[in-house]
């Protein structure tokens, strides 16, 4: 058998060494346009930032260990500019020589990955303007960066590769402005969660200017101009556009192989195509998404790396299918690390579902062992069935492990109420008796048993002030004082019983404290008495940190940046 693989990195790479174990004497070819079978892509940033020093260290293998390991032909700066099904080769141009050939297969299999989207705009060929995909483009931003000791950089979209960029651009020392189109980093998340993330990354000094449209560039003698729609122009030194990707699907279409979303190369659940023996994994297919069971195009190393496996098991004759992709992701913010998995609230209800959110604020581990911090969670299920639908987190250590427990959660099919049996590992340094996430399974318990009736931020303005519902802080005086919602009445918690004559019967009670405990608390002392209570959804903390960044969205979007 012959296997004729397009493309290298996470899905082909993984594909041609799966296929080896499994069938040791098949001839197995790889044609890779660029000059690296198997990098690194998430490392990429931080080569930039000089985070990682070595660019030795962005290859995870190279053509030579490849053959010596696996006696796969790795073929560098090879692209193959067509498909044949009718008589099952591929054309190939080695773009050293300039040679063409034909290369025939038994099965081929499509990893080309996406490109970045350049829209075109006036002056985008400038050479000060990038995108960063490949470590080719890494190696020229880099060299730009040393050459040139640039002091400024417009950041155009607000994804992974935008934030993580944007990062080790400052920790390199360089002025950052981050322009997205929407009013929010990082869609994964819902607006009220990246409020923190908007937080950390002003607190490090990226200016943000979100909602605006770039128009276009204009060269200067001394950098260049982003212009933006309904703002002035930003004057930098230079500029990285990430703002998406699109399917690398021309080969398929040419040949055509059955497209989906974008452009995309239409897969079952086997990663095969609508052409006999012909393959496609990663980037350039489409996918069904775990949660929801829509047609998703999710881009992702780890996806990625499984559906090659799938496809090697299922070239060698094997029975393996993809259930679908979760979107399980986690970032680096600076200091912070965000996490999410499944869907969030938005998109849930974009998609027709009766969602509901809990959020709370756990700290990292017990609170009384020294180094804890508090991390910011929401999880988000359906409403009747409590169905897990996916759950964000913005925090310090530990959020990477609650988010695989979530993650791990939604794939096995477990209710939102379930949460709270899970047997998690506690040691002091590591966690709490009561795990955030089991934390989260008591709130969803409480709500399904009607024991916890919620409120929520989008519910904050429309309350009345007219007397007809009672509004009640619980916090201390002196957090009181730092700041409330106006038109609050404060009674601390530990005084509740005591001064239950100040809260008039018969009226609605909304219910307020730093982070939701005490005021669950008060709640429960109300309905005791015959009062009927709601208590917010994340606290005054978390009302306070969502109102703050959107009134500098606010203000910010009159003059283009953060100031």
């Amino acid at each position: 058998m012959k296997v004729v693989i397009v493309g290298g990195v996470a899905g082909g790479a993984t594909a041609a060494a799966r296929i080896r174990r499994l069938d040791e004497q098949a001839e197995i070819v790889v044609f890779e346009r660029s000059g690296y079978i198997s990098y690194a892509n998430c490392g990429l940033p931080y080569y930039i930032g000089g985070v990682i020093e070595d660019p030795e260290e962005l290859t995870l293998q190279t053509p030579e260990r490849f053959f010596s390991r696996f006696r796969i032909q790795m073929k560098v700066h090879h692209e193959v500019t067509a498909i044949h099904p009718d008589r099952k080769t591929v054309a190939v141009k080695n773009l050293e020589t300039g040679e063409s050939f034909e290369e025939s297969y038994d099965k081929l299999l499509l990893s080309p990955g996406a490109k970045p989207v350049r829209p075109n705009l006036p002056g985008i060929s400038s050479s000060k303007v990038f995108t960063l995909r490949t470590v080719e483009d890494t190696l020229r931003i880099r060299n730009y960066v040393n050459q040139h000791q640039p002091l400024s950089a417009v950041l155009v979209g607000g994804g992974f590769i935008g934030v993580e960029l944007a990062e080790n651009l400052r920790h390199a020392g360089i002025d950052v402005t981050l322009v997205e189109l929407g009013r929010q980093l990082l869609s994964p998340f819902d607006a009220d969660m990246a409020a923190f993330i908007h937080s950390e990354m002003r607190k490090h000094g990226v200016k943000l200017a979100l909602g605006h449209m770039v128009k276009g560039f204009e060269e200067k003698a001394d950098g260049l101009d982003v212009l933006l729609e309904n703002a002035a122009p930003l004057h930098v030194d230079f500029v990285v556009l990430a703002i998406g990707i699109n399917p690398e699907a021309s080969l398929a279409k040419d040949a055509g192989l059955a497209l989906g979303l974008k452009g995309s190369i239409l897969v079952n659940d086997r990663m095969e195509t609508s052409v006999p023996d012909i393959y496609a994994v990663g980037d350039a297919v489409q996918v069904k998404h775990y949660v929801t069971g829509e047609d998703a195009l999710i881009a992702l190393a780890g996806p990625a790396n499984k559906q090659g496996r799938i496809a090697a098991d299922n070239i060698c004759g094997g029975d393996s299918r993809y259930p679908g992709s979760q979107g399980s992701s986690v970032l680096k913010v600076f200091d912070l690390t965000a996490a999410s998995t499944g869907i969030n609230e938005t998109n849930a209800r974009k998609s027709g579902l009766d969602a509901e959110a809990v959020i709370l604020s756990p700290m990292s581990h017990a609170s009384y062992y020294p180094g804890g911090k508090v991390m910011t969670m929401k999880v988000v299920f359906e409403k009747g069935t409590y169905r897990l639908l996916g759950a964000q987190i913005v925090g310090y250590e530990g959020v990477d492990k609650r988010i695989d427990v979530l993650a791990t959660a939604i794939h096995a099919g477990l209710k939102a109420t379930q949460l709270k049996d899970l047997d998690l590992a506690y040691a002091p340094p590591y966690s709490s008796a009561k795990d955030p996430v089991n934390m989260a399974g008591f709130m969803i318990e409480n709500i399904a048993n009607g024991i916890l009736r919620q409120w929520r931020l989008e519910d904050a303005a429309g309350l009345p002030r007219d007397g007809s519902v009672t509004l009640l802080d619980t916090r201390t005086e002196g957090e009181y004082a730092r700041g409330h919602i106006e038109g609050f009445k404060n009674i601390p918690v530990d005084e509740l019983r005591d001064r239950l004559d100040e809260v008039e019967k018969g009226k609605p009670v909304y219910v307020i404290c730093q982070s939701g405990l005490r005021s669950y608390i008060a709640s429960r002392i109300l309905e005791g008495n015959g009062y009927e209570a709601y208590n917010f959804a994340g606290g005054f903390r978390f009302y306070d940190a969502v109102m703050n960044d959107r009134a500098l969205i606010e203000t910010a979007y009159a003059c283009g940046m953060d100031k």
